[in-house]
C-alpha cells in the first residue's frame, strides 16, 4: 500500500470532528488529487498593513511599519514552505498577522496543534504560513533534530520531528528560537511542514493544498460577451455564456459551457492539480500550438469548492498557452506567469 493510501486510512481514524462528509471527500477524489498532484496555489497582498515588517537585503535586515506585501503565483513542489517562488529576491520582507480563525494540524488521529491564536506569516516570495504558539502545541511529541535552516530576515531555524504512537514524522516542524533584534515576536511561535501532516481545520472544515492567504479574493461573474478561443489556428471555443473568474494576482480566467467548445480538438490529458481556494481540478485537456508543440491548454473543476461552485463542468483554458483570446473581438493582452512555458 503506498503512502497516500496510509494517509487516507489514517485520516478514518481522525478525531470526532472530521466528519464522514469530510472523511469522504477526503478518501474519493480530492485525497486521491490533492495528495498526489502538485497543488496551485497564489499569494497576494497588496493592501497597507500595519504589522512589523522585516526587510532583508544583502544580509542586513531593517523593520518598518506599512510596507505593501508582495504579489507571486506559483505551482509548488511537496515541501510547499521551503520553495523561492520564482527568481531569489534581492529583499526579503517578513511580517506576521492574527488570523481569527481556530486551526488544527493533525497527524496519526491527533490533533499536534490546536489554536485560536494563530498568526501567519507572510514572507516575501514564499506562501503564508500558519505559526501556533507554543502554548497550543503537543510540545511533548516534538523532539528536536540537528536539522537547522538559516534565514537573513527571521535568524536560524530549528527543526523537530513528529512522534506519534511509536511513528515519527521527520522534521515536520521548525521554531526561530532567536530571531534578529526588531523581528517581529516569533521566537513562541512553531511552524509545521502543511504535507507532512495528515490533515488541516480551519475551524470544522477540513481544508487542502496550503494555508489561505486572507488576502485573496475569487469572484466569478456571469457574461454575455463572446469569448473566442484559438488554438492551433483553429477556433476551439466560442460561448456568449461564459464565466469571468477573477482571482487575486492571476489573469482573468473564462470559463466556458462544454457546449460550446470544439473537445473533438482537444485530447485529454492525464495531469491532476489541486487549488487550495477552488479544489481539485477533474481534467486536463492537451493541443497542438501554433508552433507545434502539445501541451496542456485547457482544464475543468467538476465539483469546485462551494465558494466557486458556479464554474462546475466548465471549461478554462490557459491564456498564456493559446494563440489568441478575443472578448467581443478584441485580442486579450497575453500575461506571464509561470504557466507561460
Amino acid at each position: 500500500m503506498d503512502r497516500n493510501a496510509l494517509v487516507i486510512n489514517r485520516l478514518t481514524l481522525a478525531p470526532p470532528a472530521v466528519s464522514r462528509r469530510s472523511i469522504a471527500r477526503t478518501c474519493g477524489s480530492f485525497a486521491l488529487r490533492c495528495l498526489k498532484a502538485i497543488g496551485e496555489s497564489y499569494i497576494q497582498s497588496s493592501a497597507y498593513n500595519p504589522y512589523w515588517i522585516g526587510v532583508a537585503s544583502l544580509g542586513q535586515v531593517t523593520w518598518q511599519r506599512g510596507t505593501p506585501a508582495m504579489s507571486v503565483a506559483i505551482q509548488g513542489p511537496p515541501l510547499l514552505e521551503n520553495r523561492v517562488l520564482g527568481p531569489a529576491p534581492k529583499v526579503i520582507t517578513v511580517r506576521v498577522e492574527p488570523i481569527a480563525k481556530r486551526v488544527r494540524a493533525f497527524v496519526g488521529g491527533v490533533a499536534i496543534a490546536d489554536s485560536c491564536r494563530v498568526m501567519m506569516m507572510f514572507e516575501t516570495a514564499r506562501l503564508g504560513v500558519y505559526y501556533f504558539p507554543i502554548e497550543d502545541v503537543r510540545a511533548d511529541l516534538l523532539v528536536a533534530t540537528s536539522m537547522v535552516v538559516k534565514s537573513p530576515a527571521k535568524g536560524d531555524a530549528t527543526y523537530y520531528s513528529i512522534t506519534v504512537d511509536g511513528r515519527t514524522v521527520e522534521n515536520a516542524a521548525w521554531r526561530y528560537l532567536d530571531p534578529p533584534a526588531g523581528c517581529p515576536e516569533i521566537a513562541n511561535l512553531v511552524a509545521f511542514h502543511w504535507k507532512l501532516m495528515e490533515a488541516w481545520f480551519e475551524e470544522d472544515d477540513e481544508v487542502f493544498v496550503h494555508a489561505r492567504d486572507p488576502y485573496h479574493r475569487i469572484d466569478v461573474l456571469d457574461s454575455s460577451r463572446e469569448v473566442r478561443v484559438v488554438v492551433g489556428g483553429q477556433v476551439v471555443a466560442v460561448t456568449r455564456r461564459a464565466r469571468f473568474l477573477f482571482e487575486t494576482g492571476l489573469p482573468v480566467r473564462y470559463y466556458i459551457p462544454k457546449e460550446d467548445v470544439r473537445r473533438d480538438l482537444l485530447q485529454p490529458s492525464p495531469t491532476k492539480t489541486a487549488c487550495a481556494y477552488k479544489g481539485p481540478t477533474s481534467q486536463y485537456w492537451q493541443a497542438t500550438a501554433a508552433d507545434g508543440k502539445v501541451g496542456d491548454i485547457a482544464w475543468c473543476y467538476e465539483a469546485p469548492n462551494p465558494e466557486v461552485a458556479r464554474i462546475a463542468g466548465t471549461l478554462a483554458f490557459f491564456n498564456e498557452r493559446v494563440d489568441a483570446i478575443y472578448i467581443d473581438g478584441k485580442e486579450t493582452q497575453k500575461t506571464q506567469t509561470v504557466w507561460s512555458h
